[in-house]
């Protein structure tokens, strides 16, 4: 089992039971991923083993970008590890205050990486990555600490995005 694994067991973020996942599927498991990213020893481990995936892909990137709200502490623990600034994206405009769906500087032409909790459908993902695009940003690559392995990646293929996961489905189950 990897370290990430391990870690997510260890924490109690692995549950079994009978769950309704954000894209509506039915599922024997959950991974409370929000369970495993406020813990901070395991989210500095999530940081770092991101970390070592760019490091090693020789990508270079402008901005990580987190989705609000779960994939945010990724994205800031990420933007610590490695000097990188980060962005939020928002899934709905607010109507007060700025009303933007990109929080934090984006500038057009900018490299961006998403960070992911967990990837299912990877339904947030595109819709994301679309907000992005739409700004002028250039997406090429999700990172997520899962990938339940149920279409998300070939989802995102179709969109011409890499997914790169820290652990999979399979290893955990």
């Amino acid at each position: 089992m990897s370290k990430m694994s391990q870690a997510l067991v260890d924490c109690g973020a692995l549950q079994f039971g009978d769950f309704t996942l954000a894209s509506g599927a039915k599922s024997s498991y959950y991974i409370d991923i929000k369970r495993a990213s406020t813990d901070p020893k395991v989210l500095k481990l999530i940081a770092q083993l991101m970390a070592e995936n760019l490091a090693e892909s020789g990508l270079k990137v402008d901005r990580i970008a987190g989705v609000v709200l779960g994939s945010v502490p990724l994205a800031a623990a990420l933007s610590l590890e490695t000097g990188i600034p980060y962005i939020m994206i928002r899934k709905e405009k607010k109507d007060h205050g700025t009303g933007k769906l990109i929080e934090g500087i984006l500038n057009e032409g900018d490299n961006v990486l998403v960070v992911e909790d967990v990837i299912t459908s990877a339904g947030s993902s595109i819709t994301a990555i679309g907000t992005l695009r739409e700004a002028g940003a250039k997406v090429e690559n999700v990172y997520s600490v899962i990938d339940r392995e149920a279409g998300g990646a070939d989802n995102l293929k179709e969109i011409g995005i890499q997914l790169t996961p820290l652990v999979r489905a399979s290893e955990l189950l």
